[in-house]
């Protein structure tokens, strides 16, 4: 059990040894993480087991569940994780900065660098969102639609003649171009740094560009 907060490390002899034991468990509970996504990504949730997850993370099968429930925990976990630090990260990103456009440029690099850094948790979360339980999927899309609001008001003062709808729905496609990086961005760090430069072009002039009306359907 971790010390109540009044008790001074230096009076428990034993606090090192669990301080460290406790910092080994984090890791081996982040391993486990990057192991999941990878092996969702490759091979779907349903087909990924327990026993294969465990073994590329370097623990025994049953061990994994010192650390997650289940499987579907273990899904619900890299989802939450993701989602909420893109919110918390957004909201960095732009701290004092002026709203609109240079907050939209933090922004897009921001989610450019989580993008092609992440590109096992964005398959995931296309495919797998829906093999987690009804409250873990209504938890997340929440934050999540916490964080397209993010985007949305500072395109809205970019783009002040244009309605909330129209916001969230820019702000979609623009995060949508910037998480198609599990087809275009390749694992090796010199891919990874061309394609960034060009997402964040990209999603900057999709993120600035006026909307035109559509040209009349000629019969």
């Amino acid at each position: 059990m971790p010390e109540a907060p009044d008790t001074p490390a230096a009076l428990d002899a034993t606090a090192p040894s669990r301080t460290s034991r406790e910092r080994a468990k984090a890791r081996r509970r982040a391993d486990l993480l990057t192991a999941a996504a990878r092996l969702f990504a490759a091979e779907g949730f349903d087909a990924a087991r327990l026993e294969d997850i465990g073994a590329a993370a370097g623990v025994s099968g049953p061990a994994v569940y010192r650390h997650f429930a289940g499987k579907a925990a273990v899904l619900a976990e890299i989802l939450e994780t993701a989602s909420s630090g893109l919110l918390e990260g957004g909201h960095d990103a732009v701290r004092d900065l002026a709203p609109g456009a240079e907050s939209l440029r933090a922004l897009i690099a921001f989610h450019a660098d989580f993008a092609v850094d992440n590109r096992d948790v964005i398959r995931v979360q296309d495919r797998d969102m829906s093999s987690l339980p009804a409250a873990d999927r209504t938890a997340i899309a929440r934050v999540q639609r916490r964080y397209i609001e993010l985007w949305a008001a500072h395109l809205r003062h970019l783009h002040p003649g244009e309605d909330h709808a129209t916001a969230v729905f820019r702000a979609q496609a623009v995060l949508g171009m910037l998480n198609s990086t599990p087809h275009s961005v390749r694992r090796t760090p010199s891919d990874r740094s061309a394609r960034r430069q060009a997402l964040t072009s990209m999603a900057w002039a999709a993120a600035s560009a006026p909307l035109r009306p559509a040209a009349p359907v000629v019969a």
